[in-house]
């Protein structure tokens, strides 16, 4: 098991990059989405706590839309979950030690009326999901390019819930991994400014 060391401060790798304009906890700084794996697996107690970090987003009426199905490298399933991989994701999600679907519950618990915040509740979970592993020195890498349908066929998502996402989770490797395309990109991206994100009273 990698030895885990919680650093509170903005780590170098991310400091060449990024500086926030007002003083906040350096672990928001330190999340980004790096695509290097080593291929090894993760043991449970890696990676168990992410969800569990997700576990305590914030929900409307506590209904708590978001499920996680996930496959790690030891699981039959893998290879479905690898299968689902598109637009080149495949090149290096497949290092990870984990693949999750993220999905989410539509509907309301309480009366089954049309939840409009499912999307954003199970944002607000995988947002939780990847501070973790970021505070953990993780790779956790959220993914678009997959199959949604056969996702959800594959996996026996039932009515009532929508795959949002996938993410991939692992221990982190040297860019030196990947392909020269994709090493040009290991880094921390920028963030627009808050001027262009924020706006007092109404859209300008």
């Amino acid at each position: 098991m990698q030895e885990f060391v919680e650093r509170r401060e903005i780590r170098d790798e991310v400091a060449d990059h990024r500086e926030p304009d007002h003083e906040i906890d350096p672990l928001f700084v330190n999340r980004w989405s790096p695509r290097a794996m080593t291929g090894e697996p993760l043991e449970e107690a890696e990676y168990l706590p992410l969800f569990e970090a997700a576990r305590w987003a914030p929900s409307a009426y506590n209904n708590q839309h978001w499920r996680f199905l996930y496959a790690s490298r030891e699981d039959e399933e893998w290879n479905t979950f690898a299968d689902l991989l598109l637009g080149g994701n495949e090149e290096w999600a497949t290092d990870a030690a984990v693949l999750v679907v993220i999905v989410s519950k539509t509907t309301f618990d309480h009366n089954d009326e049309p939840a409009p915040v499912h999307s954003f509740d199970t944002g607000a979970a995988w947002q939780n999901l990847a501070l973790e592993g970021a505070r953990r020195g993780l790779a956790v890498h959220g993914l678009a390019g997959f199959d949604y349908e056969r996702a959800a066929e594959e996996l026996d998502v039932p009515e009532g819930y929508e795959v949002e996402a996938m993410c991939a989770i692992g221990e982190r490797a040297s860019p030196e991994t990947l392909s020269e395309e994709l090493r040009v990109r290991e880094e921390p991206s920028g963030r627009k400014s808050l001027d262009e994100i924020v706006h007092r009273g109404g859209f300008e």
